[in-house]
């Protein structure tokens, strides 16, 4: 990882502790905290999955367009191959 991702990696944890510290120590009764605690998570659980979704469906694309690659690469040359053999019979 170069200085550049170490240090943004090293601001978003900062930043991420300090919301945490700071909602632990916002002046709130306990109830209201973990209702904010559990409302916080669901939005980062909805967070998360959507870009486990993202992420799922790019890979599910590039597999594809991989899978198209090759086929068509295999196809060409197969065509390639079986021009040489009639080439050579013909000779």
């Amino acid at each position: 990882m170069n200085s550049s991702g170490k240090v943004a990696l090293g601001v978003l944890a900062a930043a991420a502790t300090g919301a945490i510290l700071g909602v632990l120590f916002a002046p709130s009764k306990g109830a209201v905290l973990r209702r904010k605690m559990r409302s916080m998570g669901a939005k980062e659980v909805e967070n998360l999955k959507d870009k486990y979704n993202e992420f799922s469906e790019k890979v599910s694309k590039n597999y594809e367009k991989v899978k198209d690659n090759i086929s068509d690469f295999a196809n060409k040359a197969m065509s390639k191959n079986e021009t040489e053999v009639r080439t050579a019979e013909n000779n």
